[in-house]
């Protein structure tokens, strides 16, 4: 954890600035935002026209002189000024008023197990810019892990796995520390783009950008499993004519199409154990991966990995809040460190 309990305790507001989605935990309050990290901005007058889910619909059905934009992505703010701008109007003006007061107001953030710090001084530029003197970053590991119950304090192994939309990062915790960690480039984005791919070279299909998720709708259920449906129907545009198609799709191809990426994943599994010591992997045996994040709701996800790996698998209760949640949990105090102090001779 980069930021001690203490000092987490001392900030008023802690935000989780995702790829997919941006959350904000104020202390006392609690989340007060879960919105798309999305914003679009008329180009010609520079002016912030939406954010949040009003901007997301906006994708691929605006005129040439507004842009939607992604202020972040991998959970690296790439456009400073624009996470401001987006994240002062998802706080709104009586959230903002209510931390103005404070004076000297302190705020946490979530970044990445292996942010370079380039990425950590841009996360920490963003929040100065909403008028924080100090910012603390915590590990998106530690605080998922916090927000999903895990016993990350205590002297005994957990295994998390935080499914985002641009990677997955897989860690070993114990004491309140990452012992091994990895991050495989491979999200939700990526499986859905596999999907999208076999439905047009297969099918000749082009699925709108606003549709729902295709991953959702070709494999609900049990989907990743031999046991889901056999075939469902998409709705899409036919690549050649551009005309509206519907199509009966077979859930096995679709099953073969996502298992690159997948086993991605199965193999990050794998380095991490490897590197981490024999009484730490014991305790794992029985306690399993806790999955959590946006993507670990994929439908099937959890069998697959339980079938791959032979261990317990489990998804949190809200795995898409679970790190929000965290860091929330240690800015009230409810996260109690267990005493290292040294002893006498």
């Amino acid at each position: 954890m980069t930021a001690s309990l203490e000092q987490l305790r001392r900030c008023h507001f802690a935000v989780d600035l995702g790829a997919a989605r941006t959350r904000v935990y104020v202390k006392g309050a609690g989340l007060v935002v879960d919105q798309p990290s999305v914003a679009a901005v008329n180009t010609r007058t520079g002016a912030l026209i939406a954010v949040g889910e009003f901007a997301e619909k906006m994708t691929g059905r605006t005129p040439d002189y507004i842009r939607v934009a992604r202020p972040v992505s991998g959970g690296t703010v790439v456009d400073i000024d624009m996470a401001q701008r987006m994240l002062r109007q998802l706080l709104g003006d009586k959230v903002r008023r209510t931390l103005r007061r404070k004076p000297v107001l302190r705020a946490a953030a979530c970044t990445p197990h292996d942010a370079d710090p380039l990425a950590q001084r841009a996360t920490i530029e963003t929040l100065v810019g909403l008028g924080a003197r100090r910012v603390e970053l915590v590990d998106t590991l530690i605080a998922a892990a916090v927000g999903c119950g895990l016993p990350v304090e205590q002297p005994e192994a957990t295994m998390i796995m935080v499914c985002g939309a641009a990677a997955t990062q897989l860690a070993v915790l114990s004491l309140g520390s990452v012992v091994n960690a990895v991050r495989i480039p491979v999200g939700g984005e990526a499986i859905d783009h596999a999907i999208v791919q076999h439905l047009r070279l297969r099918h000749e299909l082009t699925l709108p950008s606003q549709s729902v998720r295709p991953l959702q709708l070709a494999l609900s259920g049990n989907g990743l499993t031999p046991h889901g449906p056999a075939s469902t129907e998409i709705h899409g545009l036919d690549v050649a004519t551009g005309l509206a198609r519907s199509v009966q799709v077979d859930t096995a191809a679709v099953r073969d199409a996502i298992q690159t990426p997948l086993t991605a994943v199965v193999d990050g599994i794998g380095k991490v154990l490897r590197d981490c010591p024999p009484d730490l992997v014991a305790d794992l045996a029985d306690r399993g991966i806790m999955m959590v994040g946006g993507s670990a709701l994929l439908p099937g996800f959890d069998q697959m990995l339980r079938h791959a790996t032979g261990m317990p698998v489990a998804i949190a209760e809200r795995p898409d809040v679970c790190a929000a949640l965290g860091v929330g949990a240690m800015l009230e105090g409810r996260l109690e460190p267990i005493s290292l102090d040294p002893v006498g001779d």
